[in-house]
């Protein structure tokens, strides 16, 4: 018995080595340490920002249920991306990058209280969500990937040379700042899209390490960090708040879908989907890709909504305005910090007496950024310097030189100024 244990006990290993040799050939290193999503040399918002938190720890929330018996347990997950076209226009939410010098375009809002004034740099022939005739959400995104700030706008139409859209909103990617409390996004619940959106080529890398975005038939009046609006007038308890993370079950089996569908369904385990918008139940977002097989992502048909719970993040906010949040054992990153300031160099406006008598002498220099300890040289020699302020000197010496001689400071951290001149003239003989 112990011989037949330990033959499956092997056997079990190997084929796990397999499986996973397997997912790093046809969708890279899946089991590569999880780090934030990256864009070409930008991040799509720090690692310890509430998008690319794990919450695969966190207790299910009390009324967990309740929500998933309001937007419908026997329902399944539906992508709502894909490849190919679906009444004339791609599947799934677009988005393009763009360079630093792209052209940015003036934009007018029908919610222009809630949304940032632009200009945005989507350029006029950016690919809209459903098409260029579409009347769903047409949402125009693009990421500036040199200055790492994503621009998104909703119900967007090109104007020629600007942008007619419902709402408007700008990210720098690289930061922690959430919308205005009750402001609008591009997105219902106040939040960005792209950093919700499955991706083919997160997948094919083999790892998702982020939340998804999700949409339900009935929101409630109310939104949870870090959601920072509402799209409803129903106030009953059993609708879903926008913001608010499900999780699929830890014990759902994911190992009968097919490779990159179980990528997918692993980032649902661990960082779970966030209430985004109001929609059809249990649909999640992805962008568009003829790459994508289609026949593999509607197996996700087969994950209903009773395979999911609620997790409730309040315990990993650190500020209700700050998307950074509390990362495992209790500890999170310090936020980044400002360089430190640029300590300019002296400057001299003015050095008197000029002329000056040969002999002994005492100089009055003034400018900018004295620094105590600064020491006035006059022909390359230091000179007895007394620090009066940031923009006073007095320096003493001698010399029977005539002419104009060179004066300079220098600070203690080496920093050099102008150099200014004085002009020596012999004593008078009587």
């Amino acid at each position: 018995m112990e011989v037949l244990v330990l033959l499956t006990r092997n056997w079990q290993e190997i084929m796990r080595s397999i499986y996973s040799a397997f997912l790093v050939v046809c969708f890279g290193a899946a089991l590569a340490p999880a780090q934030g999503p990256q864009m070409g040399s930008c991040p799509v918002f720090p690692a310890d920002h509430i998008w690319n938190t794990p919450i695969d720890t966190l207790p299910v929330a009390a009324n967990s249920s309740t929500y998933i018996n309001t937007i419908g347990p026997g329902i399944g997950l539906h992508p709502d991306f894909g490849a190919g076209t679906w009444n004339g226009a791609p599947i799934g939410i677009p988005f393009l990058t763009v360079p630093g010098t792209q052209t940015k375009f003036p934009a007018t809002f029908t919610y222009a209280d809630e949304s940032d004034p632009g200009p945005y740099a989507i350029p006029m022939t950016a690919p809209i969500e459903g098409g260029s005739s579409s009347r769903g959400d047409r949402h125009a995104i693009s990421v500036d990937t040199n200055n790492c700030i994503l621009y998104e706008l909703y119900s967007a139409y090109p104007q020629g040379a600007s942008w007619s859209a419902g709402s408007g909103a700008i990210f720098n990617l690289a930061g922690y700042a959430l919308r205005p409390a009750t402001w609008t996004s591009a997105d219902a619940a106040g939040l960005p899209i792209l950093p919700g959106l499955v991706r083919y080529d997160e997948v094919a890398a083999g790892a998702i390490n982020h939340a998804l975005r999700f949409t339900v038939p009935q929101t409630q009046k109310a939104y949870v960090w870090p959601a920072r609006h509402y799209a409803s007038s129903l106030t009953s308890a059993q609708y879903p708040p926008m913001g608010l993370r499900f999780r699929l079950k830890a014990s759902f089996d994911v190992s009968t879908y097919p490779a990159e569908v179980q990528v997918i369904l692993r980032a649902l385990q661990k960082y779970g989907m966030m209430v985004a918008d109001n929609g059809s139940a249990w649909y999640i977002s992805g962008t568009p890709d003829d790459r994508w097989n289609n026949d593999n992502l509607h197996q996700i048909d087969g994950v209903h909504g009773s395979d999911f719970e609620v997790v409730d993040v309040s315990s990993l906010m650190i500020d209700p305005n700050s998307g950074q949040a509390k990362q495992a054992g209790g500890t999170t990153p310090p936020p980044p910090q400002p360089p430190p300031p640029v300590v300019p160099a002296p400057a001299i406006t003015s050095v008197t007496p000029n002329p000056a008598r040969v002999g002994a002498f005492t100089l009055t220099v003034i400018g900018a950024g004295f620094q105590s300890g600064a020491v006035v040289t006059f022909s390359g020699a230091k000179l007895t310097t007394s620090f009066v302020s940031a923009t006073h000197l007095k320096a003493t010496g001698s010399t029977s030189k005539t002419g104009a001689q060179p004066v300079q400071v220098t600070n203690p951290d080496g920093k050099l100024s102008n150099v200014s001149s004085v002009t020596f003239v012999a004593r008078r003989s009587h």
